[in-house]
């Protein structure tokens, strides 16, 4: 049954495919510019030693080792359906492009693929890359989700995240010239340090403007080990009640054209490593209260996209094509 209050990415995915869809999460041997010297050496402030990737198969295996061990996991509950291979943690275009490239067709190689997602950053998307991946559209579903965060560039300079939003704006736009069928997924997270409501949403706004597809929504998680788990110890800032972020998310999904796809509407940090806000470690209890919250405020996707404005100068040609390839 399709999902009430907004257009949820299973419902993209079985309208799309006519199934099921589980993804994958593998690991392809990158690292970021955040920690290799080239921006920094901690990565970002909120970033766990796995590079937001604690559920990706391990890299000491070989990627097709990896499927197999992914594909186990979730097997049981996907006997029908397809998968998509998804390059999740660190930044999944930052390397030997041709290198990368074998990569992604290896693994659309493994049975039963439908296609596949690459998140990276919207400073790591050099022409070569780019133009391999825009290749791979020609016979395969292809979504690039990228680390946008935050469209309040004081906060990225705080948790160190290493390029000025205008960055993102750019991105987006070259990923639509390269091929307006790809799927562009954006990565906002909600309760960054010194962050208000009007910063939340008009990070979205800004990712709605630039022309995404699709966007992933998770409350900060304090990780333990991180630089930010240092100054949530010292009291530098609090996290969102579960409640508030209820509430934001249901004003930033009422931002979003009816047509966004939404992939995620909260985070799964391991628990292993969970400091803060305890309540999202029980996922399942999160969204089972988000729909509720969505059902007695009678929150609906899109009432309010108007409010999001016109269309950045320059993207109108570009947005016009991405309309017909969605």
């Amino acid at each position: 049954m399709p999902c009430k209050h907004y257009y949820s990415v299973s419902d993209f995915y079985k309208r799309k495919f006519g199934t099921k869809i589980y993804k994958l999460s593998l690991d392809a041997g990158c690292t970021c510019p955040t920690r290799d010297g080239t921006k920094g050496t901690g990565g970002c402030t909120f970033c766990s030693a796995s590079g937001s990737g604690d559920f990706a198969a391990s890299r000491s295996r070989s990627l097709s080792e990896q499927i197999v061990q992914a594909r186990q996991l979730v097997q049981h509950k996907n006997k029908d359906g397809r998968y998509i291979a998804y390059f999740q943690n660190f930044t999944n275009t930052y390397g030997a492009p041709a290198a990368l490239e074998a990569a992604y067709r290896e693994s659309l190689a493994a049975p039963d693929m439908a296609g596949i997602a690459i998140a990276t950053r919207p400073d790591c998307l050099g022409d070569d890359i780019l133009h391999r991946i825009a290749a791979l559209c020609e016979t395969t579903f292809v979504s690039i989700e990228l680390g946008l965060q935050t469209a309040n560039d004081s906060t990225a300079r705080h948790v160190g995240r290493g390029y000025e939003t205008a960055v993102y704006d750019d991105a987006v736009r070259r990923i639509y010239r390269a091929n307006p069928a790809i799927h562009v997924v954006t990565h906002v997270i909600f309760g960054l340090p010194g962050e208000t409501d009007a910063d939340m949403l008009q990070t979205v706004r800004r990712a709605v403007r630039a022309g995404t597809d699709g966007i992933k929504i998770a409350v900060l998680h304090v990780l333990r080990g991180t630089p930010l788990a240092e100054e949530y110890a010292s009291g530098a800032f609090s996290c969102m009640e579960m409640e508030e972020y209820f509430d934001t998310v249901s004003r930033a999904l009422e931002l979003l054209p009816p047509d966004t796809v939404v992939h995620r509407l909260t985070g799964d940090g391991a628990k292993r490593l969970l400091a803060a806000p305890l309540w999202t470690a029980d996922k399942h209890a999160v969204l089972n209260g988000m729909e509720r919250w969505f059902e007695s405020h009678g929150v609906q996707q899109g009432r309010h996209a108007e409010e999001n404005g016109a269309i950045a100068a320059g993207d109108g040609a570009d947005r016009s094509a991405v309309s017909r390839c969605r």
